[in-house]
C-alpha cells in the first residue's frame, strides 16, 4: 500500500493528463454520438490508465479503472437514449476515480473500499453482479468454533422456540428493511440469533449460526448503517436459516460467511460472541469505521443525505439567536441598535425559510418585520406585539421540529399564520408524546438491568425492589398514549416479576427468564421503533410480546 501511495507521485502528471484527455473524449462522443473516434481515443487512454495504476500496484484504482474500460469498450458507435445511464456511470466513475487518487497524493493512505460504490454503479448500468463489501477483505474460513454445551431441552419445546425466535427475527427484519429505527430492529434480530445460538451450540449447522449472531451483535453495538447491501444480507441469512433448520447438516456458502465476518471486523463492538469470533478467526482491527467510510463516500460523490438536517440545524441557530435577542428586548437590557439587529434576523431567516420551501414559517416571520420596523423608530416595544412575535418564532421552530422529522414540507404547506396556535399545540403535543416514551424505554431498560444484575447475584432479590413500581409507571404512561395492549402486556411482566421472583422463595427456571427477557426485548423495539408514534409501522410485535407473556403462564388478552 505504501509502494502504490508513494509511486503515484512520480507518474502523477501523465497519469492525470491522460485521464484529462479520457474525460474530454468521452464529453466529445455524449455530444457526437455517430462519430465513433472519440470514444474510440477514450477506450485507447483508458487502457493507459489501468496500465499505469497497474504498475504502480493502486489495486483499488485499478479495478475501478478496468470496469471503466469494460464499459466503454461495450459502448458501440452511435449509441442511443438506452445508453445514457451507462454514459452517466462512466463520467461519475471518472470522476471518484480522480478524487480518490487526489486523496491519495494528498493523504498517503489507500482506502479501496471508497471505490466500491462506484464500481457497482458501473456493474449494474452494464447489467452485472454488483461486487459485495468484503471484496478487498480476507480472512480464513475454515476455522472452528471451540466446544461448547448446548443447552438441553425438550423436542417438542425446542421446535415451539425456533419457530418463535425466527418469528422474532423476521419482525426485526421487517422494521430493519423498512427504516423504522433500524437499530431497534437489529436489536431484536440480535436477541433471536443469540437464544438460537444456545440451542445450535453443538450441532454442525450451528457455526452459521455462531458467526451470524455475532455479526448482528457487531452491526447493533457498532450501529453500522442500513445499507442496501445489509439488508438483502439479512434477508439472505433468513432464507440460509430456513434450510439449516430443515437440515442440521447444512453448510453455508463460504462467501456467505465471509460477509458476516467483514460485518464482525469492521464494528468496535465489544459483545463477548464478536469477541469470540475475533478471536477464533484471527480478525484485526480494519484501519476504518462505517461512519468514516460514509463521510468518504459523500466527499466524493457529493452532497449526501444529511444536507437537510444540517440546514435545519443552522436554522435552529438562527432562531436560538433571534429568541434569545428577544428575551433581551423584553427584559430592557439591550442598546438602540437591538432592534435593527432583530429586524436583520428575521428578514434572512425568512427568506431562509422561503428558499427551503417553508412558506408559511416565511410568512409568519416577514408578517412580523412591519412591527419590528415600527420599534426602530419609537425605541420602544410593544408587550402585546411582543408575545405575538414569540409566537411566531414558536410557530416557525414547529415547522422546522416537523422538517427535521423528515415529513413532507408539502403536507405542511396548508398551515397559515391564522392555524399557529394548531400546529404550535401540535408540535407540543409530538414533544410531550416522545417524552413519555423516552420514559417508558428507560424504565424498560432500568428493568432488564435489575434483572441482570438479579441473577448475577443469585437470585438477590433487592436487585429487583423497584421494578415492579417502574413497569408500572411506564404502564401508566402507555395508557395515556391509548396504547392499552402493550401496556396490559408490560402491566403481565410487572405482575410475573412481583409474584414469582419477589414473593416466591424458588428463583424461576432459566427458561422462564429467558421468556420474561423476550417478551421484555420485543416490547422494547416496539417502543424504539417508533410504533408508540406511528401504531401502524409494527404491527405484529405487539404478537411476538404476548406469545412470550402467555408463555410465562399470564392471561393475555387479544
Amino acid at each position: 500500500m505504501v509502494s502504490g501511495a508513494t509511486s503515484l507521485s512520480l507518474v502523477r502528471d501523465e497519469l492525470f493528463a491522460t485521464m484529462d484527455e479520457a474525460e474530454q473524449s468521452l464529453e466529445q462522443f455524449i455530444a457526437e454520438r455517430h462519430n465513433g473516434a472519440p470514444l474510440q481515443q477514450a477506450v485507447d487512454n483508458l487502457q493507459q490508465v489501468r496500465g499505469i495504476l497497474s504498475l504502480i500496484e493502486l489495486a483499488g484504482a485499478e479495478l475501478l479503472a478496468q470496469e471503466i474500460l469494460q464499459q466503454a469498450t461495450d459502448i458501440p458507435a452511435g449509441a442511443g437514449e438506452e445508453r445514457d445511464g451507462q454514459l452517466a456511470a462512466l463520467s461519475n466513475a471518472l470522476h471518484v476515480l480522480r478524487r480518490y487518487l487526489e486523496n491519495i497524493e494528498s493523504h498517503r493512505q489507500e482506502l479501496p473500499e471508497l471505490l466500491l460504490p462506484a464500481i457497482n454503479d458501473l456493474r449494474q448500468a452494464g447489467g452485472q453482479a454488483p461486487l459485495p463489501e468484503s471484496f478487498f477483505f480476507s480472512a480464513r474460513l475454515d476455522q472452528v468454533r471451540p466446544p461448547v454445551a448446548a443447552r438441553k431441552v425438550d423436542a417438542a419445546v425446542r421446535a415451539a422456540q425456533v419457530r418463535q425466535l425466527r418469528h422474532m427475527y423476521q419482525v426485526g427484519l421487517l422494521g430493519f428493511l423498512r427504516d423504522q429505527n433500524p437499530q431497534a430492529g437489529i436489536k431484536l434480530m440480535a436477541r433471536a440469533f443469540a437464544r438460537l445460538d444456545s440451542l445450535f451450540a453443538s450441532e454442525p449447522g450451528g457455526r452459521l449460526i455462531w458467526i451470524a449472531a455475532a455479526a448482528l451483535e457487531a452491526q447493533r453495538d457498532g450501529q453500522l448503517l442500513p445499507r442496501k447491501s445489509r439488508k438483502q444480507l439479512f434477508s439472505r441469512l433468513d432464507r440460509e436459516l430456513k434450510q439449516l433448520l430443515g437440515n442440521a447438516q447444512y453448510e453455508a456458502p463460504r462467501n456467505l460467511l465471509k460477509e458476516l465476518l467483514y460485518l464482525v471486523a469492521l464494528a468496535d463492538s465489544h459483545g463477548p460472541l464478536a469477541n469470540e469470533v475475533r478471536g477464533v478467526f484471527g480478525l484485526a482491527p480494519l484501519p476504518f469505521t462505517d461512519q468514516l467510510l460514509e463521510e468518504e463516500y459523500q466527499r466524493l460523490s457529493g452532497p449526501g443525505q444529511a444536507v437537510m438536517r444540517s440546514l435545519s440545524s443552522a436554522i435552529r441557530e438562527e432562531l436560538a439567536s433571534v429568541k434569545d435577542l428577544v428575551d433581551l428586548i423584553e427584559r430592557g437590557t439591550t442598546g438602540a441598535d437591538s432592534f435593527v439587529s432583530l429586524h436583520a434576523q428575521l428578514a434572512k431567516l425568512s427568506k431562509t425559510l422561503g428558499m427551503v420551501g417553508l412558506s408559511s414559517a416565511s410568512s409568519a416571520l416577514s408578517g412580523q418585520l412591519p412591527t419590528v420596523s415600527g420599534w426602530i423608530e419609537t425605541q420602544a416595544a410593544d408587550f402585546p406585539a411582543m408575545n405575538k412575535l414569540a409566537d411566531a418564532v414558536l410557530f416557525v421552530e414547529s415547522m422546522v421540529g416537523n422538517l427535521e422529522r423528515g415529513e413532507r414540507r408539502e403536507a405542511r404547506q396548508t398551515a397559515v399564520m391564522g392555524d399557529e396556535v394548531e400546529s404550535f399545540a401540535q408540535h407540543q403535543l409530538i414533544e410531550a408524546r416522545i417524552v413519555v416514551v423516552d420514559e417508558a424505554r428507560a424504565g424498560l431498560a432500568l428493568a432488564k438491568r435489575a434483572i441482570t444484575s438479579y441473577l448475577e447475584a443469585g437470585g438477590d432479590k433487592l436487585h429487583l425492589a423497584n421494578v415492579p413500581f417502574s413497569l408500572q409507571a411506564v404502564r401508566g404512561g402507555l395508557w395515556f398514549l391509548g396504547q392499552e395492549r402493550a401496556a396490559e402486556l408490560i402491566g403481565a411482566c410487572a405482575d410475573y416479576i412481583q409474584k414469582q421472583m419477589l414473593e416466591n422463595s424458588q428463583m424461576p427456571s432459566e427458561q422462564m427468564l429467558e421468556t420474561l427477557a423476550d417478551a421484555l426485548t420485543s416490547l422494547e423495539y416496539y417502543l424504539e421503533g417508533g410504533a408508540v408514534l406511528r401504531p401502524e409501522t409494527t404491527p405484529s410485535v405487539l404478537d411476538l410480546a404476548a406469545e412470550s407473556v402467555r408463555a410465562l403462564g399470564l392471561p393475555v388478552a387479544a
